[in-house]
This record gives C-alpha cells, structure tokens and sequence, in this order.
C-alpha cells in the first residue's frame, strides 16, 4: 500500500506518455498499473503550502494560503495581469519575476477542440499533457507572461479557452486544418505582438496517452463524499485516471487529498 498527498503527475513525453504519481515512499510509474485493479482511499488533507492538516480550499492550498501565497496569484490564471515586467508586486515580487519574466509560449492545441492557451517555454510539452491534447502548435514566443495573457485575451475573441474535459476523456474531438487555424489567429494579434510569431517550420506536436479503454459516459469521483473506491485502471490522459466503470479521477484538482493507494 502507498501513502501520500497529492500533487499533479509527473509525466515525461513518449509513445506513449509515461506518468509518476509522488507518495511518502517514493514515485508510482501509473503506466505500469494499467489492466489493474486499484482500492483509493480517502485519509484526510494537507496544505501544499503550510503542510497543516486543514481543508483544501483551492489549488491544493487551504482558504488562508489561497489568499496569501504568490503561487496562486491572480495572474497565474489571468496571465494579463501580470505586473512583474513593471516592477511592480502582486503579493512576493521576488517570485513573480521568477516565474512571469521569462520566455513565455501562446499556443493552440487541440484536445475537445481547438483552444488557446498559455504556458513558460520551459514547461512544453508538460502544460499541453496536463490539459489532455492530443496535438498542440506554438503560436507566439514573447518574453514575459504579460505579453503572452494580452495575446491570449486577443484571441479569445475567437479561439476557446477552456477544455470540455468529458469529451477530452472520451477522445471526442474535432479534425482540425491548422494551417488555417495558425492562419487566423496571426490575422487577430495585435500589432505589437506580430514580431514575437515563430516563424520556424511548424510542425504539429502529436501528443501520445496510455489509454486501453476511453469511456462512453464519464462519471467523476469524489473521494470526500465517496472515500473508498475500487476499479481497473485502464487509462490515464491529461491529469485522469480513467477505470473500466467509467469512472475518472482527476489528480491535479484533488491536490492536497492524503490518499492511501494499494493494487488489489
């Protein structure tokens, strides 16, 4: 049996992706677990940032570490307001340089259908993973997370920034033409963004997940309302657990869950 929190899965890019679940014993490779039948059990929670044992609120964090940590600023999801490049703090400008002055990626990926996103270089093709694509394009390269959440808020306008994450589990998803779709974005950035376009030859990034078994209806489990549940795993894609029954688990929003995992 393992014990731990959770945090997201680490994954590394193959064919197909490889994915490492962190426990207080050290890393499950979850690949290795598919075909199997797994019990989760529901044990408590813990902070990710203070490491007490109090609600998750959001984010893996609790109501007071939400509202207080740099990690879970507004501009992590809002990537417009970003104030770092002005020198300007949101709550630890330290940080905030760290993470927002550096190279940036504004994306299309498919993976319900066709949407923007936006993510630093240095985390490709780990962010596209995360959000379950099956195939992603790097659109812009700018320097910072400003210039990236205003070419973002640009495209919006006509490109979705959301994952209908039913249909992403059930590998519904639309045909896309991406020269076109590469196309009309370019003709919808702002002025000042255009010399940051990645010119290179594009190539389509074809992203691979462990999947034996896709579900025709997707039910999600709540392991606080739920706390014991067994089940074959025969999938994982984005940060989904997928099992025989239909059933999906999705690790990332459960961060900060203590669980005990154990191969029946």
């Amino acid at each position: 049996m393992y014990r731990g929190t959770l945090k997201k899965m680490i994954t590394e890019n193959g064919q197909p992706i490889s994915y490492f679940l962190s426990m207080e014993d050290g890393f499950i490779h979850m690949n290795q677990l598919l075909g199997k039948e797994l019990k989760m059990s529901y044990l408590g929670s813990c902070c990710l940032n203070c490491q007490l044992e109090k609600p998750i609120f959001r984010q893996g964090f609790c109501q007071s570490c939400f509202y207080e940590t740099p990690a879970a600023g507004d501009w992590i999801m809002r990537p417009e307001l970003s104030k770092a490049h002005l020198g300007e703090a949101d709550r630890d400008l330290d940080y905030e340089k760290e993470m927002q002055l550096q190279p940036h990626i504004v994306y299309l990926a498919l993976s319900s259908h066709l949407k923007v996103g936006v993510t630093r270089k240095k985390q490709l093709p780990t962010r596209w993973i995360d959000q379950g694509a099956d195939q992603a394009m790097s659109l812009l390269e700018v320097p910072n997370r400003y210039l990236a959440g205003v070419g973002e808020v640009a495209l919006k306008d006509h490109f979705s920034d959301k994952t209908n994450w039913r249909k992403m589990l059930q590998n519904e998803n639309e045909p896309i033409a991406w020269e076109a779709a590469r196309n009309k974005a370019i003709d919808h950035l702002p002025k000042e963004l255009k010399p940051y376009i990645v010119h290179q030859e594009q190539s389509i990034t074809q992203l691979h997940f462990p999947v034996l078994q896709y579900p025709e209806k997707v039910v999600s489990l709540n392991l606080e309302k739920n706390p014991e549940y067994q089940g074959k795993l025969v999938g994982i894609k984005g940060q989904y657990l997928i099992f025989e029954d239909q059933t999906v688990f999705n690790v990332r929003s459960n961060e900060g869950m203590v669980v005990a995992l154990e191969q029946i």
